[in-house]
């Protein structure tokens, strides 16, 4: 069995004279977290869809758990779980109905509670999902997505409308899924959100991937320290590979001067300030 879940080589995807995805490749690992980002309109929905199947490409080889994913195949699309952007669900079925009736599609599906249980719907197995909130309803999503115990699952902007402490209940349902050897690709617009859970993303720009990596090494020479105090009440800040001996030098200088470095701090960009830098000169989302 291949390491890889999903591999893209020179994707292309043209819609008469716009091109959406201009050569993307990448790949993700079995087990991985892996989020795709960008901007509306840089491609990354093109790119998941047509991963997922609902899409052709123009051009490019992609594979998905060892299969073209163009090739229609039930045993394949039982192997992968789907999150959209929004579902629709008969209103006066209960949470329990809803996931016990899609599990009857599969010819191993995971325990109907079980499964309630994992994306935190325990308290709601017997309302109708018409009463359920917007954060229910997208764990519902979820629950249905992992009825059929896929070993890949795609989640479409999984936390979208959802408040503070819904989305952080959300993470911890990625974090179990990838300790239940589950390979996850993500799309979100939530930085924060990618930075927390994704061993690796790629950010995607007018169709092209223009980074690739661990959310903590994206961007040319962004991922220097940098390092930040008040002196004399003006904010200082230095830029270093090394901290280290940054620290040391400029410590050892205060001391002698008998000076405090107050707000004395060592941080890195986040992925949210590379991811900003990347796509300047795209349209804000």
């Amino acid at each position: 069995m291949s390491e890889l879940a999903i591999e893209v080589s020179n994707l292309h995807k043209s819609y008469g004279s716009l091109e959406a995805v201009r050569g993307v490749s990448f790949d993700v690992r079995r087990g991985e977290v892996f989020g795709l980002l960008g901007p509306n309109g840089a491609g990354k929905t093109t790119t998941v869809e047509i991963l997922e199947g609902y899409r052709r490409r123009s051009a490019g080889e992609v594979w998905v758990l060892g299969h073209d994913p163009e090739v229609r195949d039930r045993g394949q699309q039982q192997r992968v779980g789907i999150v959209l952007q929004s579902c629709g669900f008969y209103p006066r079925v209960t949470v329990r109905e809803a996931v016990e009736h899609f599990a009857k599609a599969y010819p191993r599906a995971r325990d109907p509670a079980g499964t309630i249980a994992l994306v935190g719907l325990e308290e709601k197995a017997e309302a109708r999902t018409k009463d359920l909130s917007g954060g229910q309803r997208r764990r519902l999503d979820l629950a249905l997505a992992l009825i059929g115990d896929p070993e890949l699952v795609f989640l479409d902007e999984p936390t979208t409308g959802f408040d503070p402490a819904a989305r952080r209940t959300a993470w911890g349902v990625v974090r179990r899924l990838k300790d239940l050897g589950k390979t996850v690709l993500l799309t979100t617009h939530y930085l924060d959100e990618a930075q927390a859970l994704a061993d690796r993303v790629a950010i995607v720009k007018d169709g092209r991937i223009v980074a690739e990596g661990p959310p903590d090494q994206l961007g040319h020479g962004r991922s220097r320290y940098r390092v930040a105090y008040f002196s004399n009440g003006r904010r200082v800040e230095h830029q270093t590979d090394d901290p280290t001996e940054l620290l040391h030098r400029l410590t050892r200088d205060a001391l002698a001067r008998g000076e405090r470095l107050d707000g004395l701090e060592v941080t890195r960009p986040t992925l949210e300030e590379v991811y900003l830098h990347l796509t300047a000169d795209a349209d804000s989302v």
